[in-house]
Order: C-alpha cells, then sequence, then structure tokens
C-alpha cells in the first residue's frame, strides 16, 4: 500500500481526532472555579455524582448544556455557604428529584428497578438450562426405544 501525501494527512488527522474523543473532557469553566482548592475538588467529586437534566447519562461536570452550569453554579455556592456535600446533595435530590442522581439510592420505591434486570436474567438461565434438559431426555428417550 502506497502512501501519498494526501493519504497521510487523512491518517494523521483522524489519529489526533481519536486522540481528542479519548481524552476526558470538562466542561467547567475558568470562571466557574472557586479559589480554594479543597472546596474545588469537593464541587468536582460531587458535580461527577450528578446527572445533567438534558443530556442523558452525562454527569454535569461533563456537560456543557445551560442547566448544567447553572447547576454547577448552585453547587458551588452551597459549597461556599458551608454546606455539607451531604447537605447539597440533599438540596439538589428536593429540587430536582432522585432523576438527578447519576447512582440512585436503593429503597423501597425503586427496589423493584434494582432487581428486576438480574431477577429476569436468573429466571431465563433457569428456563434455557430446563429446556436443554428437557430436549435432552427427549433425545435420550427416542434414540433408546430405536
Amino acid at each position: 500500500m502506497k502512501f501519498t501525501k494526501n493519504r497521510l494527512n487523512k491518517l494523521i488527522q483522524i489519529c489526533i481526532l481519536s486522540l481528542i474523543c479519548v481524552i476526558e473532557t470538562h466542561a467547567v469553566e475558568p470562571d466557574e472555579i472557586l479559589d480554594d482548592q479543597y472546596l474545588e475538588l469537593r464541587a468536582r467529586d460531587l458535580s461527577k455524582q450528578l446527572r445533567c437534566l438534558v443530556c442523558r447519562n452525562e454527569s454535569i461536570d461533563e456537560s456543557n448544556s445551560m442547566i448544567a452550569k447553572d447547576l454547577r453554579a448552585v453547587l458551588r455556592e452551597r459549597l461556599l455557604e458551608g454546606d455539607s456535600d451531604g447537605e447539597v446533595m440533599s438540596f439538589l435530590v428536593n429540587r430536582y428529584g432522585e432523576y438527578i442522581l447519576l447512582k440512585p439510592k436503593l429503597d423501597k420505591k425503586n427496589i423493584i428497578l434494582w432487581f428486576l434486570g438480574p431477577g429476569l436474567f436468573i429466571v431465563s438461565l433457569f428456563a434455557v438450562i430446563f429446556s436443554f434438559k428437557r430436549k435432552r431426555n427427549f433425545y435420550m428417550r427416542n434414540n433408546k426405544s430405536s
């Protein structure tokens, strides 16, 4: 395969583009960053646990949407007021509902959602095993009678 200058340029562009896609990005803008490094680390940690309400399964730390920017601002305001991490999370959950959490809590309201998937998988697995055993027994009985 002969590499012409045009093909080589395309290959380099594809490699650079793939590297850019792999790099972890944060949507936090410089004007949002807190002066206190400890509070900024707490804000970053909390914002990674909160879902952007517009972008599905993307944290507010990664999202560029306006609502994510507003949520980051609210989070930082609460931290500057002296709220603990738990108080900030409780405030946001009370305001926006449990959907805002990327990893919802296990409680009696959503316990069926937590166990329905694995439960159906186990039931399906037993059904497949039972079906195979039944077919095997059927074939073995037919082979003995022949």
